[in-house]
């Protein structure tokens, strides 16, 4: 365990413990983080970029963004326990972990903290545990914030690295900002327009875009779009076709379920398009992540257009 710079707890940190380090990384030199999801992943990554004597590692690397039901297996509990910081997005999206966070020594750092978290979406058949809604990497005006946080936080458990961490995360800073102006100038023609998502992880995305969500469906094993769900959404996209208004397009999350949003598509004549929560992948650094939100865009352009 490389050593880290004290007192631990007056960082502003959320903690889980100022104890001594694991046992079997005692004798280690190298500083050890463990990412929970791989957006938390990849803003580390970018912003410990060739800092030497460091490694960063992914707990929870699968597409879902929906981690309530995950199960910590029993080399996740060996990953927590040997790291030395833990990077989580916050939000209550890992509240799977919260024993585990509870009998940790590593410092934590919360990338959703001090941000202005929207509510949480609630749906038909399933209700989500956490207030508000965790989805935060999926607008640029929330992952310029979590880079910031991870790389302040470190640089206070880091002296070693200190000016290579601003540095990064200033590079990352502007390749964010100049993305999400670009993303912001092809939506500009759809400003106002509805979407329906049948995942209910799209709330930032679509309100830094200037969309409207009509109806968010999160559909999982036993739970699924109710009857009244699914003809609200075929009336109202009758409607828009009736008067020319522009359609309301349907987006699944990649690899959802699509069987409510296909019996839509078959009942108004429209087509399914797919959106991606970037919840894993094999890349590390912020680039895979801009590519993801690049190709969601894209996507937005072709259903709205």
């Amino acid at each position: 365990m490389k050593k880290l710079i004290a007192p631990l707890c007056a960082l502003g940190l959320l903690l889980t413990g100022c104890g001594q380090p694991a046992a079997q990384t005692e004798n280690d030199d190298t500083l050890h983080i463990l990412a929970t999801t791989y957006p938390v992943y990849l803003f580390t990554t970018a912003v410990t970029e060739g800092a030497e004597g460091v490694e960063v590692d992914l707990l929870v690397n699968q597409q879902t963004s929906c981690l309530h039901d995950y199960t910590l297996t029993v080399t996740d509990m060996k990953a927590i326990e040997g790291a030395d910081v833990i990077v989580m997005n916050g939000a209550g999206l890992e509240d799977f972990m919260d024993d585990a966070l509870a009998a940790s020594d590593a410092a934590v750092i919360d990338c959703s903290e001090g941000l202005d978290l929207l509510p949480a979406q609630g749906h038909e058949g399933h209700d989500h545990d956490t207030e508000y809604d965790p989805h935060i990497w999926m607008d640029a005006d929330y992952a310029g914030p979590m880079l910031t946080q991870i790389a302040q936080s470190l640089t206070g458990l880091d002296s070693a690295n200190v000016a290579l961490y601003s540095q990064n995360e200033g590079k990352a800073q502007l390749a964010l900002m100049e993305a999400a102006d670009s993303w912001q100038e092809a939506l500009a023609p759809y400003k106002g327009r509805s979407i329906v998502t049948f995942h209910d992880g799209f709330q930032y995305f679509a309100g830094a875009l200037n969309l409207n969500i009509f109806k968010a469906i999160e559909e999982e094993e036993g739970s699924t779009a109710s009857a009244q769900e699914i003809q609200e959404i075929v009336d109202a996209i009758k409607i828009n076709q009736k008067y020319d208004l522009g359609t309301i397009p349907i987006f699944t999350e990649v690899n959802g379920s699509t069987a409510s949003a296909d019996t839509i598509a078959r009942e108004v004549g429209c087509d399914v398009y797919q959106l991606d929560l970037i919840m894993s992948g094999d890349g590390t650094g912020l680039q895979p992540y801009l590519d993801a939100m690049q190709k969601n865009v894209d996507t937005l352009v072709e259903a709205l257009a």
